[in-house]
């Protein structure tokens, strides 16, 4: 995934010279995942640099880079930072478009590591997607494979919409076979990773993968035949087939790593309950992450929605 980002940024900025790259430690060092690595020595220090540690700053300056006509791509180093930031991406990069009317779009990606599973602290493993989704004006997408991460990416910039793309860092080094040139569903739909029949199971990021893995765990015990969906896009949120998935299953679990309470799973949730109520043989329900601050390393595992979660939430959606 690492390789199939730092692709989409090299081939974004060779299209089109309005693409900048810059963040904390991006340029030289090529950031602190190497996801940005090369891309200051072959685009030089213009197009690819490094700024201040001050998040507010960074998007302030994507914003009015953006009112100039470039197409900015600032990093947030970790999502858990994006809080630094809060004002400009809210006040201004999401509700620009709006406050002229239509006349000024603000053409602005940033990318954000997002998400736990990788041994970090507080504020390094963020989901902070919640905040963001809540905002009118900004979209807010998550790739779960190398090829969604190539492909989103170049849509994403190559698009009118400021947008918040969280990379799922426990999948960085996530191999992928995939064939050239790199196309997959448009940027706002949402695909079927996994088709079955008793259980759709809706998630994203990180939780994706967790997801498969259950369903195969459930597969070889001879236990129920889950559907995973892959979210993809988290605003605005592709319901068409999470409802068609859910009126064949007539069952649903949410999946996300934030925790429970007015998380990203009761927006679905709802919406699964007021469209497919006549379908439902069982309440929705959420495998999701705890309501207390993110834990440390060590017990990160224990906090993080893992496959026998899932599954527990499954059974529990089964007996009823």
């Amino acid at each position: 995934m690492v390789d199939a980002i730092r692709l989409a940024l090299s081939d974004a900025m060779e299209e089109d010279e309005k693409v900048l790259v810059f963040g904390e430690d991006v340029g030289r060092l090529g950031g602190v995942f190497r996801v940005t690595e090369g891309l200051n020595l072959q685009f030089g220090d213009m197009r690819c640099f490094d700024t201040p540690l001050a998040e507010s700053g960074i998007v302030g300056l994507a914003v009015g880079l953006a009112m100039r006509g470039y197409r900015p791509v600032p990093e947030i180093q970790f999502a858990g930072f994006t809080y630094l930031a809060l004002d400009q991406i809210i006040s201004h990069l999401a509700k620009y478009r709006n406050r002229t009317a239509g006349k000024m779009c603000l053409p602005v990606v940033i990318r954000a590591p997002s998400f736990g599973g990788i041994g970090s602290p507080e504020h390094h493993s963020e989901s902070p997607e919640t905040y963001f989704v809540h905002t009118a004006g900004l979209r807010v997408v998550s790739p779960a494979t190398p090829a969604d991460a190539y492909s989103m990416l170049r849509e994403a910039i190559a698009g009118k919409d400021p947008t918040l793309f969280l990379e799922p860092v426990r999948h960085y080094w996530a191999r992928e076979d995939v064939e050239f040139p790199i196309t997959t569903e448009p940027l706002g739909q949402a695909v079927i990773r996994r088709p079955g029949n008793h259980v759709t199971v809706v998630a994203f990021g990180n939780m994706v993968h967790v997801a498969l893995e259950a369903a195969e765990v459930a597969a070889a015990d001879n236990g129920p035949d889950l559907e995973i969906v892959d979210l993809r896009s988290l605003s605005p949120i592709d319901f068409d087939p999470i409802l068609r998935s859910v009126q064949k299953t007539g069952r649903c679990v949410v999946v996300h790593e934030a925790p429970r309470t007015l998380g990203l799973g009761a927006e679905i949730a709802s919406v699964v309950h007021e469209r497919c109520f006549y379908h439902l043989v069982a309440p929705v329900l959420r495998a999701t992450g705890f309501d207390t601050p993110y834990p440390p390393a060590r017990m990160e595992g224990h906090w993080l929605p893992g496959v026998d979660r899932i599954l527990d939430t499954v059974l529990a959606v089964l007996e009823h």
